[in-house]
């Protein structure tokens, strides 16, 4: 099955495959153009704050403690005010004038597969694109982790447009190495944690397919930064459709088996299946305490995103009036 290329809302803003196949650098060029304005002009005046909205809450820098009210961070409790008063205090935290921005984008060949709209790679693309251009600001630092099979590359982190622009092309022309292995999603985290010090900004970007142990690098990655989940999804990997004796490839390890699709009864195990795994993914993303975003190859990617920032944006607004 080859994926359709893209033409629903949210692909589309100027008329023209906004995710279309790149088969050279001018033609990467002007899809992160079109990423960019549909990202930046679009979501302009639907939100507000620094970072637009992403990255709302609290900075790094210790401030004034004050005494713990219901809602707080536990992570900010400032103990030895705690020990000498009695009395349980959080330490207040000063906004940063600088974001510095992990991102972990697992570009292994299972993100090729697509059968709605565009293909998982793509929405990888958007992910850290959305990621990049919302958090664009003056000083503000990015670095990205790529995990391919069990190799890890890391590009060191930077400011600036040029920067950044330099990181969607790599990622928009990464060829992935289909004789790698599995992928190790894992030792990328921890990469991150090793690397990520001060306290700011971790998104991972996978379907979380890997079959690793990435969960505990995860929420250990969550106790010191604020972090974001992206995962990509295709419809296809959550039912069989019924098209009798169907191939099945793995990319990633060259597995070949085939299935009789015309069963029913094969039809709904692989659909509980599926959904059971999700629910797994969806589990482990609330035990670690990140936010969790998910993009769908047959849905509106512009509309998932704005959804997220919202809601993001609304909880932060909770929590600030909590504290007041």
């Amino acid at each position: 099955m080859s994926p359709r290329r893209p033409s629903g809302p949210g692909f589309n803003p100027a008329g023209n495959d906004l995710l279309g196949p790149v088969l050279a650098d001018g033609q990467t060029r002007e899809m992160l153009r079109r990423l960019d304005l549909a990202i930046n002009r679009r979501l302009d005046g639907l939100l507000q704050g620094e970072y637009r909205g992403l990255v709302p809450g609290h900075g790094t820098e210790p401030g004034e403690a004050r005494g713990y009210q219901s809602g707080d961070d536990v992570r900010r409790m400032d103990w030895n005010v705690t020990a000498r008063t009695d009395q349980p205090h959080v330490r207040e935290t000063i906004a940063d004038r600088e974001l510095e921005t992990w991102v972990v984008a697992d570009l292994s060949p299972s993100l090729d597969f697509g059968t709605a709209l565009c293909t998982k790679r793509h929405l990888a693309l958007v992910g850290l694109a959305a990621v990049g251009f919302l958090t664009a600001r003056t000083g503000n630092r990015l670095g990205l982790v790529v995990a391919d099979g069990p190799s890890v590359e890391v590009m060191p982190t930077g400011s600036g447009r040029a920067h950044l622009m330099g990181t969607l092309h790599r990622v928009a022309n990464h060829q992935s190495d289909t004789r790698g292995g599995a992928t190790q999603l894992g030792p990328a985290i921890e990469r991150v944690g090793r690397s990520h010090r001060r306290r700011g900004l971790a998104v991972v970007i996978s379907d979380f397919l890997a079959r690793d142990d990435w969960q505990t690098p995860l929420a250990q990655l969550a106790v010191r930064h604020d972090v974001i989940a992206i995962e990509v999804l295709d419809p296809r990997e959550l039912e069989l459709p019924d098209v009798g004796v169907l191939a099945i490839v793995d990319p990633e390890t060259g597995r070949r088996r085939e299935v009789v699709t015309s069963s029913p009864k094969l039809r709904a195990r692989y659909a509980q299946a599926a959904a059971a795994q999700r629910t797994d993914i969806a589990a482990s993303m609330r035990r670690a305490g990140v936010d969790h975003l998910v993009l769908r190859t047959d849905e509106d990617w512009f509309e998932a995103l704005v959804r997220f920032v919202e809601l993001r944006r609304q909880r932060a607004g909770r929590l600030t009036r909590a504290a007041r």
